[in-house]
């Protein structure tokens, strides 16, 4: 189990540092900023593409009751590479942050402190909160206090990860050059579309699942599951609505900045990340 973990632990951070090793090398001009950011991106796509993978295998494997059927990845995943990489994902995080404002030539950035990591989780803290909520609600209710239930709703979680490749494109198109492509466009749309139907709709979709399994009415649901667990998906949904809103915003104003010929498209450094 300790050497799974251990491996875990070391995909991620191996796979962006070897990221960031091999990004200078295609694209010269792109700062340090730049290549922290893709290199971040494209770790999170994998891991998004594992974790989807490992919901749709949980998810259809635990058809037959909703409750009580088991799979083996609801648990291990979890452990092996949920924990690492949310782990990773701030340090990736930070690391994004300070470079992104070292680049911009703040006196504060020239070397890493308490201040730095500071002003990254007070501009960031939502982000930081969702990171630590998932260590510290989605692993002890994983681990702990399901009593060997409910692996196809862990799995139904572990879904949320589908909008994050299509996310992560964007950026990275945005950074090629290519944010007046159809293709930044059509993938825009698909941001919206994953994540909404992934990480808004996929909780009243959980609980009419809930409710069918023990015959009940959807809006029964809510008094019928422990109050730490309507509080737990409550503190999971939040963000994931308030990013939503956001990202209608962005692609509100995108739209209109589109329409005018003279808008210059904005630089991949300002952008703060969006999932």
């Amino acid at each position: 189990m300790l050497q799974v973990l251990a491996c875990g632990a070391v995909v991620f951070p191996g796979l962006f540092f070897a990221f960031r090793r091999l990004l200078p090398c295609v694209f010269k001009h792109w700062s340090d900023a730049d290549v922290v950011l893709i290199s971040e991106r494209l770790v999170s796509s994998i891991h998004a593409v594992m974790a989807t993978t490992a919901g749709v295998i949980v998810v259809s494997s635990c058809r037959g009751s909703v409750i009580s059927d088991r799979h083996w990845l609801a648990t291990y995943f979890v452990i092996w590479f949920g924990v690492p990489y949310m782990t990773y994902d701030i340090f990736a995080m930070y690391l994004s942050h300070y470079h992104r404002f070292r680049v911009k030539g703040h006196e504060d950035y020239k070397r890493h402190s308490l201040r730095t990591i500071n002003s990254f989780v007070r501009r960031e803290f939502l982000l930081v909160l969702h990171h630590i909520a998932l260590l510290t609600i989605l692993l002890p209710v994983t681990l702990f206090f399901r009593r060997e239930q409910g692996d196809f709703f862990i799995g139904c979680l572990f879904l949320t990860e589908l909008s994050t490749p299509f996310v992560s494109m964007g950026k990275i198109l945005i950074q090629l050059g290519l944010q007046d492509c159809w293709l930044h466009k059509a993938n825009g749309g698909m941001v919206l579309l994953t994540f909404f139907m992934c990480r808004i709709a996929l909780f009243p979709y959980m609980y009419w699942v809930y409710g069918r399994h023990y015959g009940i009415p959807l809006y029964s649901v809510p008094f019928h599951l422990p109050l730490l667990t309507n509080l737990g998906n409550s503190c999971i949904l939040a963000p994931q609505v308030y990013w939503f809103v956001l990202l209608c915003r962005k692609g509100y104003r995108l739209y209109r900045r589109s329409r005018m010929p003279d808008a210059e498209p904005p630089a991949v450094t300002d952008n703060p990340k969006d999932d």
